[in-house]
């Protein structure tokens, strides 16, 4: 099967060299795509938002599968665009992306259906909610811009002149744009936060390997939200107990929800989890694959990824056996210097052979370009170094020695995955 893998990121890399292992897999386009993705795929500079023009590209190249991979295309209904044209598609119709396209949508289908979540007020008056951080005078806080925010949407505010500097940025600043509109005010769990991504064809619910991802910047997570800065597979605080809690409580819960909402959820459906004390509660959904989390679940999964996306589409996962290999998997990003806030792009990376690789680890590239002196950075995190191993311990190190052998001007990538 030819394939077209929409997106350009560490996420995209991730599943074209996994999609690439099965015996059914022919050519694969990727668009936009990166300059590392190139070694592995052909690339085409469409944006992955441009759905006229990617639904154009997939009819000329006459591709038999498009795996939809970021957000924004899927909120903005690529999947339903593709699907309509009679491709096989893997990825949620847009009315089902709502689940991760606006916190105010899921927040109040988890009120409805009861599943376990932390309580909350929605605002669109940046005044009122003003005046509700005041009252409530209860921190740590949490404030949530509605919309798709690359990520970075959430402030956790541990002052009431936090708090007030956060609403103020989100809704009058607008530095996440129009998804600030609205914001969500909400009580601050604790307990260890896990990433369980699972593949889901409305009907049955298939949970991946558990994964725990570094948000913060710098070590001993200080610093502001970033995309990811690592992660590892599986999690573990994760354990079959509180497994068999989620599948309970909200995993089947959510898919049932969605289709009691007329929103049927097919394809990847990632479960933002906060393990407290009264049990796992959820903190966010995603409508896709979660970056970094990808690059430590799929190298763990066994079963064919296409024999999968084809029975999501055609409603048969549960005739499918999925399997995952035994060990654990390490993925540390290294960034540009500056980022999440500003950094300069361009740097020549060293320690890398022509196909962006680096033996005995496999480097997923988030932010690359190539040309002829090699590849460049072209973003804010700029590449995943990910190595399994038997244990966590072995796939850390096999991940940081493959780190220490690759250099560009002020790399910086944090010390301490897997350490917490």
């Amino acid at each position: 099967m030819d394939i077209l893998v929409v997106g350009g990121g560490g996420r995209e890399h991730a599943i074209i060299k996994k999609l690439k292992e099965s015996p059914l897999c022919g050519q694969i386009y990727c668009c936009p795509g990166n300059g590392g993705i190139s070694a592995d795929a052909q690339c085409f500079p469409i944006k992955a938002t441009d759905i006229e023009a990617m639904v154009q590209f997939a009819k000329e190249k006459k591709v038999e599968l498009v795996v939809v991979a970021p957000d924004d295309p899927l909120v903005l209904g690529m999947a339903d665009a593709m699907r309509q044209q009679g491709f096989l598609v893997f990825g949620p119709s847009a009315k089902a992306a709502a689940i991760e396209g606006s916190k105010v949508f899921s927040k109040g289908l988890m009120k409805k259906y009861g599943i376990p979540t932390a309580s909350y007020e929605v605002f669109s008056d940046p005044k009122q909610a003003a005046e509700y951080v005041t009252e409530k005078n209860t921190f740590p806080i949490v404030i949530k811009a509605d919309g798709l925010a690359l990520g970075k949407g959430v402030i956790i505010a541990n002052s009431l002149e936090e708090a007030l500097e956060g609403i103020h940025s989100i809704m009058e600043d607008k530095i996440f744009g129009k998804s600030g509109n609205s914001i969500v005010v909400e009580e601050f769990l604790t307990g260890p936060e896990v990433s369980v991504l699972a593949f889901t064809d409305s009907k049955v619910v298939r949970p991946m390997i558990s994964s725990m991802d570094h948000k913060r910047a710098y070590d001993n997570d200080q610093g502001l939200n970033t995309g990811g800065m690592g992660t590892i597979s599986p999690n573990p605080h994760y354990t079959q107990e509180m497994a068999q809690q989620a599948m309970e409580r909200i995993f089947l819960p959510t898919i049932d929800a969605m289709n009691r909402e007329g929103r049927p959820f097919k394809g990847c459906l990632y479960f933002g989890l906060m393990l407290t004390p009264k049990g796992p509660y959820v903190i966010e959904y995603n409508c896709r694959f979660g970056d970094p989390e990808t690059q430590v679940v799929l190298p763990m999964l066994e079963t064919d990824l296409i024999e999968i996306m084809k029975a999501i589409e055609n409603e048969t996962l549960s005739q499918l056996e999925i399997c995952w290999k035994d060990g654990a998997c390490a993925c540390v990003v290294m960034a540009s210097g500056g980022y999440p806030q500003k950094y300069e792009t361009g740097k020549l990376i060293s320690g890398l052979d022509e196909n962006g690789q680096l033996p005995g680890v496999t480097v997923y590239h988030a932010g690359t370009k190539k040309d002829a002196d090699g590849y460049k950075t072209a973003g804010g995190r700029v590449l995943g170094v990910t190595a399994c191993g038997r244990d966590l311990e072995e796939a850390l190190q096999k991940a940081y020695a493959g780190v220490h052998q690759i250099s560009f001007d002020k790399a910086h990538y944090r010390k301490d995955i897997g350490r917490r």
